[in-house]
This record gives C-alpha cells, structure tokens and sequence, in this order.
C-alpha cells in the first residue's frame, strides 16, 4: 500500500511548511490527485489519518482533489479522457499517451496560530 508513503510524506511537508509559518496546528490540508496517478483515495484518506495522529496535523480535514486523466494517440494524435494509464485510441485502435492526470501535489494547508 503505497498510500502510507505518500500520506507520511503530505504530512512531514505539510507540518514543515506549517512550522516554518509559526503554526500551532493544522486544520485542513489540500492534496491534488490524478485519475492515473495510480492513488486510491479512500485508502489515502484512511493512511492520512493514521500518518497525522501526535503531530501538528492530528484530526486534520484531508480535501481530495481529483483531476481528469488526459491522453494523446500515438498514432493519430486524437485527445482524449483517461481512466487508466494503459488504454487505446477509440478512433483508430493506437496506444494513448498519457498527457495529464498523474498529479499528485500539496495544494494548500489552512492553520491555526
């Protein structure tokens, strides 16, 4: 579960990033996520919250932000939605690349003094 990584690592960013503001505790922290980044959410959440516990994030809102999966065709260089990473043009049969949607960023943290 590689989840428990990336939680463990959006916790240490967030509560260093906090830390250096002059923080006493965080409140909410905002993670963008892409539909082919390979991250489940609900396991994400459910590593968060283990990952967070006895530190500056404990009982912290973790605010999920899903973004679209995007791709190109090799072939015919078509634009299209993608749900999985490994997927086929529908128009001509060709590998699509993907172009967007294996994100996966801090985006904010809200805090209180």
């Amino acid at each position: 579960m590689h989840e428990m990584s990336i939680a463990i690592s959006i916790v240490e960013l967030a509560c260093q990033q906090a830390g250096t503001a002059g923080a006493g505790r965080i409140t909410r922290v905002e993670v963008e996520v892409g539909a082919l980044a390979g991250v489940l959410a609900d396991s994400l959440r459910f590593c968060y919250e283990a990952a967070s516990r006895d530190t500056m994030a404990a009982d912290s809102e973790l605010v999920i932000i899903e973004l679209p999966g995007d791709g190109e065709c090799a072939s015919c260089h078509g634009r299209r939605d993608m749900t999985e990473a490994l997927a086929l043009c529908p128009d001509c049969g060709g590998i699509m690349r993907p172009r967007g949607g294996r994100e996966l960023r801090l985006r904010a943290i809200e805090v209180d003094d």
